[in-house]
């Protein structure tokens, strides 16, 4: 089982180029399902989770070639319209396909899905809207078995913004007869990456970004060529980064407006932040100041994907912080390890009380999830001696080539496979 090995204790230093958003590629490739042509999606990430969402694919019928950083799916001759158990299990985004799959193939029938285990993230709201469509939904042994042959327009209200029923909904209305309105939508810049991509296609759609999304049927797509947005998530970690091991860093294409929340974050006290049009550079000299209060809530609100890395920081950040968790109740997975580390945090609930030390210790800890791992690569390169992360195969779901891109910054750290 591989893991990761590193000396903590030097700056980060250097560039780093940020790769297309995990979030956004994985839906794009989901999206492709409704385009009966050939599209290209560029910059995609070399990540477990793509990987297995291109096996999805692949099994439902779409031809794909990954050249570089290019993937090309090609699902004129998709057929199949069931997502085993064993593929969508090892991947959330599995269920985004119920949408394309139900405009493409007017069925879908797709396994319960799984990803990080950091809380319930029931699909109800995806079932609710999908059956305001008009959608017929049979629920057993596992798998959620779809009919949208007889599916309509509709005014839609979401329990809640959630991005991922969002999506699905989009992608369920693109060839609907008439205009579908979704209300209480989810605002994420990947909701909006999702519309640019479907309307280069064809698709009518409008509102993504703010709380109401306009979709007007259309009967067929084309192809494209489109590159994602920049990774938001893996760009904050790396500026978290920063802000623990101090140095200087520049990350090129990136979108300063999507990480606002955290800018805004950012213990200014040791930390000098510039921003351009697609490049952030970080300064950080000293032990940063404790961050009095952070909430995780709705884009554009801090995310729930940056809170774990931002809990690390408050470890040996001066002072007390308390972090409050409103999206996944069970994102504290990670606290357990990082006391093994020697930091001091206690959880009560979907709160946590931080109270920073002066630095951490290396140990031997283990990821339980994609963020809370990586957030224990920021710990490790900020701790005295050597930590030992394993389980490493969570953090390979989201990071590409972590350790490459940390030691030509100047960590050390090494791969053990």
């Amino acid at each position: 089982m591989s893991k990761y090995i590193i000396r903590g204790g030097e700056p980060l230093c250097g560039d780093i180029k940020i790769k297309g958003a995990k979030n956004s590629v994985l839906t794009l490739l989901a999206a492709c399902v409704l385009v009966d042509d050939v599209v290209t999606l560029h910059d995609c990430p070399h990540i477990s989770d793509v990987d297995t969402m291109i096996a999805i694919l692949r099994r439902l019928g779409c031809r794909i070639v990954r050249n570089g950083d290019d993937v090309t799916v090609d699902s004129r001759d998709i057929s199949c319209e069931k997502i085993p158990s064993g593929l969508a299990s090892e991947l959330r985004s599995s269920v985004f396909l119920l949408g394309s799959l139900l405009s493409r193939l007017k069925k879908a029938k797709v396994a319960y899905p799984g990803g990080c285990d950091i809380g319930l993230r029931p699909i109800d709201i995806h079932l609710s809207g999908l059956r305001e469509l008009g959608v017929r939904i049979i629920e057993k042994h596992g798998y959620i078995d779809c009919d949208s042959s007889k599916a309509h327009s509709a005014d839609i209200m979401l329990d809640l913004p959630s991005v991922g029923a969002t999506e699905n909904m989009i992608m369920t209305c693109v060839f609907l007869d008439g205009v579908s309105v979704i209300r209480n939508c989810a605002k994420e810049p990947e909701i909006v990456d999702l519309q640019n991509f479907l309307n280069r296609t064809g698709a009518k759609i409008e509102g993504a970004g703010t709380g109401v999304i306009r979709i007007e049927g259309v009967s067929s797509l084309r192809g494209t060529e489109y590159t994602p947005i920049p990774d938001r998530i893996v760009a904050g970690t790396y500026l978290i980064g920063a802000a623990m091991c101090g140095g200087e860093l520049c990350l090129s294409n990136v979108n300063p407006e999507h990480l606002s929340s955290l800018l805004a974050k950012l213990p200014k006290s040791a930390c000098k932040v510039t921003c351009a049009r697609d490049k952030i550079n970080i300064i950080c000299k000293g032990r940063c100041e404790s961050i009095p209060k952070v909430e995780t809530t709705y884009y554009p609100g801090f995310p729930t994907d940056l809170q774990t890395q931002i809990l690390t920081l408050q470890t040996v950040s001066k002072g007390t912080s308390v972090i409050v968790e409103n999206i996944f109740e069970t994102r504290f997975k990670t606290v357990p390890q990082l006391l093994k580390m020697g930091a001091d945090v206690t959880v009560n609930g979907r709160t946590a009380v931080v109270r920073g030390v002066e630095s951490l210790t290396g140990a031997e800890v283990s990821a339980t999830d994609l963020r809370g791992g990586a957030s224990l690569v920021l710990a490790g390169m900020c701790a005295q001696g050597e930590t030992r992360i394993d389980n490493v195969y969570h953090i390979d779901r989201g990071y590409e080539d972590l350790s490459q891109i940390l030691s030509s910054a100047g960590v050390k750290i090494k791969r053990i496979d």
